[in-house]
């Protein structure tokens, strides 16, 4: 079954180019484009695509807005973020507002289509590694954290049990499952189901959320 993707960038140039490169992968089907977040909003309430790609720097409303609006609106919704650089503060708050992952334009195709199956199957696709290079250098600044968040955060910190709080600060230390399961002696497995159970008790939707849950609160710096 294709994977159904809506295309979301105000340069025509590049929307033509992604649905070139993805048409050419079987099991991915474009069934849309939208020329800006306002567009996008309302297509994924008529076409309910699988993965939406979405810009965030466009005119009107911003690939953020959208993407805030979009997962608002749907919180199965999953959207994966166009930017031109790896170090980018719009594709940090992107994340913030529920994106599950971002890819540089530059992609390779390969890559592209990686990134689009592993959103589509509820996986987050940036690297905990690279999302703390984005915390490292946005989180002081970042202007769409609300007032109160921090506390909320370190209050719901005391629903975790002591092995969820270790697993927590593991995957925001960058670690992957599998070194995970290494560092505390248990199966891959074990990591992944604490893990869902961090992301169910915290309301989080993947592990990007749970770095910046961890950089919230004050348990990494």
């Amino acid at each position: 079954m294709s994977i159904r993707v809506l295309l979301t960038d105000d340069q025509p140039l590049i929307r033509t180019g992604f649905r070139m490169i993805l048409e050419e992968t079987v099991d991915i089907d474009v069934v849309g484009e939208a020329q800006d977040g306002a567009e996008a909003i309302r297509l994924v309430a008529q076409l309910d695509p699988d993965v939406i790609l979405m810009d965030v720097r466009m005119p009107g409303v911003d690939g953020i807005e959208a993407t805030r609006r979009i997962v608002t609106r749907n919180p199965a919704a999953r959207v994966l973020v166009l930017t031109t650089f790896d170090l980018d503060e719009y594709a940090f708050s992107a994340l913030r507002a529920g994106a599950s992952g971002f890819v540089l334009k530059d992609v390779p195709v390969d890559e592209l289509a990686q990134a689009i199956r592993a959103v589509a199957n509820g996986d987050a696709v940036v690297s905990p590694r690279i999302t703390r290079r984005l915390l490292d250098v946005y989180t002081t600044h970042v202007p769409d954290r609300p007032d109160g968040t921090g506390a909320r955060s370190r209050a719901a910190v005391g629903q975790l049990t002591p092995r969820e709080q270790e697993v927590l600060l593991a995957v925001a230390a960058g670690l992957s499952n599998t070194e995970i399961a290494e560092k505390l002696v248990v199966s891959e497995a074990t990591v992944k189901t604490h893990v869902g159970s961090i992301l169910t008790k915290l309301d989080l939707r993947n592990r990007v959320q749970i770095v910046i849950f961890a950089y919230d609160v004050g348990l990494v710096r």
